[in-house]
């Protein structure tokens, strides 16, 4: 055993850094997507259509796609999912539409729907057309809060139906999960921003960086100067784990890392433990372990209470994340984290401590007694994130647990004031947020137009 945590920067070259940290799925190119797009069925009642969270006309747009017409498959996705081109990059299609198609058996595989939707989108994209124009303008003034892929998606719905859009956003840039959130990986060469530009060039979208709800912005402000207001604030706390020595150096929250990450302009200066230890088993999870894995990092390991299935991580990122050289270990909840005297005072992790899990005979997840330790530079928390509703407390808004209740209509309890994304009950992936912010503004349009 060292006699210091083993953490640092710079573990591998800059070549191969390049190399982990550029495009993890390759798209396909024209034939590809041409022999693919043949694959498909065109089925009237297309199952995969029913699966897909936005009800994009899949069918249609992969027959746009057979028979040359890439610029109208895009536009038949982007109608129903302007984050059509981020969606096909990290929509768990294995559990939604391609799960659903009919070729889906165990003597053929499924139609790759993802990426044919990156195929369309990125053709698009690359020639600079812009599919969609704003309508007469109404006066009405709307208050989004929050850049991300709720309060994008519906800024976008209400300027192209005529709206005045003022976006609020806490951080430097927009984009919210999309720019912060998801590995580097996935959406490397800078694509969110050049999607958020994209949905920005319809015009009547006013982005105001650097503006916080709670911090000089109010809802009750905001609901006095504006005809309606949107709520896309996502979650905005991490939970904790609730063990001893939960404070020390090299206990460190994932989505934190993985932000600081994905504005990084050097890889090589971003340090990296040696033996690195994550505890959760959703995205966040797959992506840290990942990601520090590709940083450097020669032992990584996940660490989840329950078995795989139990995994909000689809069955797909849990392969990825072992093909990778991640362990993941099952069935064991932390229980302390041990550490040794850190430089400067306090302490810093040097091991974790496990119980191994087991269901008792009400179907409850309970400690067996039989515990383990892992040794680690760096332990990740990736446990679930939630909503600390500051600056909605001045006002009578009604919660579910710790989300804003809303409507089918992703209407709130207070009068002009809508939301939707990860702030609002329910699952939380892009395309559920992009779905939501679309049927509020559409409500948000009834509403203004009386």
């Amino acid at each position: 055993m060292t006699d210091a945590p083993d953490i640092a920067a710079g573990r591998l070259s800059a070549a191969e850094l390049a190399e982990h940290f550029g495009d993890a799925h390759p798209p396909l190119d024209g034939r590809q997507a041409l022999i693919e797009a043949s694959r498909c069925y065109f089925c009237y009642d297309a199952p995969c259509v029913e699966a897909c969270p936005t009800s994009i006309d899949i069918p249609a747009f992969i027959k746009s796609i057979a028979t040359g017409n890439t610029r109208g498959a895009a536009t038949t996705i982007l109608d129903q999912n302007i984050m059509g081109g981020m969606c096909a990059r990290v929509c768990p299609v294995e559990e939604l539409c391609e799960e659903a198609c009919v070729r889906n058996t165990a003597e053929d595989k499924p139609v790759t729907i993802g990426l044919l939707q990156r195929h369309a989108t990125d053709s698009l994209f690359a020639s600079n057309h812009r599919p969609f124009t704003r309508a007469v303008p109404t006066g009405k003034r709307v208050a989004v809060v929050g850049a991300g892929p709720a309060g994008m998606s519906c800024a976008h719905r209400l300027a192209m139906k005529g709206h005045e859009v003022d976006v609020y956003e806490a951080r430097a840039k927009g984009g919210g999960l999309n720019e912060y959130g998801i590995a580097a990986y996935k959406v490397p060469f800078d694509f969110a921003q050049k999607e958020l530009d994209f949905i920005l060039s319809i015009g009547g979208i006013n982005l105001k960086t650097g503006a916080r709800l709670g911090d000089g912005l109010s809802l009750a402000d905001l609901r006095r100067d504006y005809d309606a207001v949107f709520l896309g604030i996502g979650h905005n706390a991490v939970r904790a784990l609730g063990i001893e020595g939960e404070e020390m150096g090299g206990v460190l929250n994932a989505v934190d890392y993985i932000a600081e990450l994905r504005q990084a302009t050097d890889l090589s200066a971003l340090p990296v433990g040696r033996r690195v230890v994550v505890i959760g088993g959703g995205n966040t999870a797959i992506d840290i372990a990942t990601q520090t894995k590709r940083l450097g990092a020669e032992d990584v390991t996940i660490v989840y209470r329950r078995g795989p299935d139990n995994m909000s991580a689809t069955w797909k990122e849990q392969e990825w994340a072992q093909t990778n050289g991640v362990k993941i270990k099952y069935w064991a909840m932390p229980r302390r984290l041990i550490g040794w005297p850190a430089n400067g005072g306090g302490q810093h992790v040097k091991e974790i401590e496990f119980e191994y899990t087991q269901l008792d005979a009400d179907g409850r997840l309970a400690g067996t007694g039989d515990r383990f330790t892992l040794l680690a530079d760096q332990v990740f928390k990736a446990v679930g994130q939630m909503l600390v509703a500051d600056g909605l407390t001045a006002e009578p808004l009604d919660l579910q647990g710790d989300r804003i209740a809303v409507n089918a209509d992703r209407q709130t309890s207070l009068a002009g004031v809508w939301a939707g994304g990860d702030c609002v009950p329910g699952t939380d992936l892009t395309v559920h947020a992009v779905e939501d912010g679309k049927i509020a503004a559409e409500a948000i349009d009834r509403v203004l137009r009386g």
